[in-house]
Protein backbone atom coordinates (compact mmCIF):
# COMPACT_ATOMS: atom_id res chain seq x y z
CA UNK A 1 0.00 0.00 0.00
CA UNK A 2 1.52 3.25 -1.10
CA UNK A 3 0.50 6.55 1.40
CA UNK A 4 1.87 9.76 -0.67
CA UNK A 5 1.43 12.31 2.57
CA UNK A 6 3.00 15.99 3.10
CA UNK A 7 3.22 19.18 5.17
CA UNK A 8 4.15 22.53 5.25
CA UNK A 9 3.23 26.26 6.00
CA UNK A 10 0.80 27.61 2.97
CA UNK A 11 0.29 31.75 2.38
CA UNK A 12 -2.71 33.16 1.10
CA UNK A 13 -2.98 36.78 -0.30
CA UNK A 14 -5.53 38.74 1.52
CA UNK A 15 -5.48 42.13 -1.17
CA UNK A 16 -4.09 45.47 -0.21
CA UNK A 17 -3.00 46.31 3.73
CA UNK A 18 -2.82 49.72 5.15
CA UNK A 19 -0.42 52.33 3.87
CA UNK A 20 2.81 52.73 6.54
CA UNK A 21 5.76 53.41 6.28
CA UNK A 22 8.58 49.98 6.39
CA UNK A 23 11.09 50.24 9.25
CA UNK A 24 13.86 48.54 6.85
CA UNK A 25 13.65 50.49 3.88
CA UNK A 26 11.64 53.68 5.11
CA UNK A 27 9.59 53.93 2.25
CA UNK A 28 5.67 54.71 2.37
CA UNK A 29 3.54 51.97 0.42
CA UNK A 30 0.54 50.19 0.60
CA UNK A 31 1.51 46.91 2.00
CA UNK A 32 -0.11 43.59 0.63
CA UNK A 33 -1.79 41.70 3.54
CA UNK A 34 -1.27 37.57 3.73
CA UNK A 35 -2.52 34.57 5.67
CA UNK A 36 -0.51 31.78 6.60
CA UNK A 37 -1.39 28.43 7.97
CA UNK A 38 0.12 25.07 8.71
CA UNK A 39 -0.74 22.00 7.03
CA UNK A 40 -0.81 18.26 6.49
CA UNK A 41 -2.42 16.78 3.11
CA UNK A 42 -2.92 13.09 2.27
CA UNK A 43 -3.08 12.49 -1.58
CA UNK A 44 -2.44 16.32 -2.53
CA UNK A 45 -5.96 17.08 -0.26
CA UNK A 46 -5.50 19.11 2.70
CA UNK A 47 -6.43 17.14 6.13
CA UNK A 48 -5.58 19.49 8.93
CA UNK A 49 -4.83 23.22 8.93
CA UNK A 50 -3.76 24.91 12.23
CA UNK A 51 -1.70 27.67 13.62
CA UNK A 52 -3.24 30.81 11.11
CA UNK A 53 -1.59 34.30 11.37
CA UNK A 54 -2.18 37.27 9.55
CA UNK A 55 0.91 39.86 8.86
CA UNK A 56 1.57 42.78 6.02
CA UNK A 57 4.08 42.44 4.05
CA UNK A 58 6.28 45.58 2.70
CA UNK A 59 5.94 45.85 -1.64
CA UNK A 60 9.48 46.80 -2.29
CA UNK A 61 12.11 44.56 0.35
CA UNK A 62 9.48 41.62 1.74
CA UNK A 63 9.38 42.96 5.67
CA UNK A 64 6.93 41.38 7.08
CA UNK A 65 5.02 42.61 10.11
CA UNK A 66 2.31 40.35 11.95
CA UNK A 67 -1.34 42.34 12.71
Amino acid sequence: MLFIFGGGSKQRDLGPGQTRTCPRCHNTTVWSRVAESKQVSLFFIPVARWGRREFEVCGICGTAVEV
